[in-house]
């Protein structure tokens, strides 16, 4: 963390620009001005913000170039500002610059909630008795997300209208494209079988996109969401997108302590089973089931290598955000070869 006065750097930051922007856009003393970069993460780079006794978020771009369409900022800052008033669990945002000549990319800043992340699925530091209401918790948040209507929420045009899952195959066989470094034959036979088998889209909501326990700030005494974070990849789309997003983490095994369950003991755990939280969305949306998952863990599962790809093009260019960037561009081919066999159980 540097202060104000350290030259007027914040490691990567032009301190001296950005607090004359905050003087001017964001009711805060910024006299006494602290920057921290918050660890890990691919997306946007993300700080802690102090301004005199309250602390703030700014969520930027990377630097350098970057693909068409990724890191947009801009729509996170309009998403987080429409449900907030809703009473969605978002953070309050405060101010956008779209000017990338302050810090060097187009940045906004919003409220710091205070309150638990879970990093570990499993839970290790709360008790038995606490690990079920935490992850219903999670289910009911995002059956809320999933019950706002786009168009009273003045988010009507927030995503491409038609089947959602069609238009995302394309946009991440685009993406790979964009940022391919090798020839996986893996990832060939789903850019050929994904939009070839596209599900029927039955409804339309607004969607996270990345919906995961360690995405989520819960209050640090009960087991309530407080905020939802990282809305990089929302828009409008079908709400199974996001379900079985969360579903997957059942169903991947378990390679660390990270948010996949798969070969842990979850009745002794506390932690609720893959059908339990099923029974509880489709109650809680009013379904009477959800498809078999097979397609969608497949095409989710794509979809991270797409994302990934991103990644490992980024570090190769020397953009990447974090240090973790080599370990999660590795990540790409056992991926592929993941969503294969899950594609190959959905009959390709």
């Amino acid at each position: 963390m540097g202060e104000a006065g350290d030259a007027g750097r914040f490691a990567d930051l032009d301190g001296e620009r950005l607090a004359a922007w905050l003087s001017a856009h964001v009711e805060a003393e910024t006299a006494a001005m602290a920057l921290e970069k918050f660890a890990g993460g691919q997306s946007n780079p993300t700080y802690r913000l102090r301004l005199g006794e309250r602390n703030y978020v700014l969520r930027r771009k990377p630097f350098g170039p970057i693909l068409p369409s990724a890191h947009a900022v801009e729509r996170e800052y309009r998403l987080i500002g429409a449900l907030h008033p809703l009473g969605l669990p978002v953070a309050r945002p405060l101010a956008l610059c779209e000017d990338a000549d302050v810090i060097g990319a187009p940045f906004y800043v919003m409220e710091l909630v205070e309150g638990r992340t879970f990093w570990d699925g499993a839970l290790p530091e709360v008790s038995t008795q606490e690990r079920a209401p935490i992850y219903r918790a999670m289910v009911d948040a995002l059956a809320r997300l999933h019950a706002v209507d786009p168009v009273e929420a003045g988010l009507a045009d927030y995503g491409a209208p038609g089947n959602y899952f069609e238009r995302q195959v394309a946009r991440w066989t685009k993406q790979y494209r964009a940022a391919q470094t090798d020839d996986l034959p893996a990832v060939e036979r789903l850019i050929e079988w994904l939009p070839a088998t596209v599900p029927v889209q039955e409804r339309t909501s607004v969607i996270h996109g990345d919906y995961r326990i360690d995405n989520l700030i819960y209050a640090p005494d009960r087991p309530q969401v407080r905020a939802i974070l990282d809305w990089e990849l929302s828009t409008l789309g079908d709400p199974l997108a996001d379900f079985t997003y969360l579903a997957m983490n059942w169903a991947l095994p378990r390679t660390g302590p990270n948010a996949q369950l798969g070969g842990l003991d979850l009745p002794a755990l506390g932690i609720p089973s893959l059908e339990a939280v099923t029974e509880q969305y489709c109650e809680a949306t009013g379904r009477s089931a959800v498809p078999d998952m097979n397609w969608y863990f497949a095409y989710n599962l794509f979809r991270l290598v797409g994302i990934l790809q991103g990644i490992k093009k980024r570090m190769i260019d020397g953009n990447a955000s974090s240090s973790a960037a080599a370990a999660k561009a590795a990540m790409v081919e056992p991926l592929a070869t993941e969503a294969l066999r899950f594609a190959e159980r959905a009959g390709a």
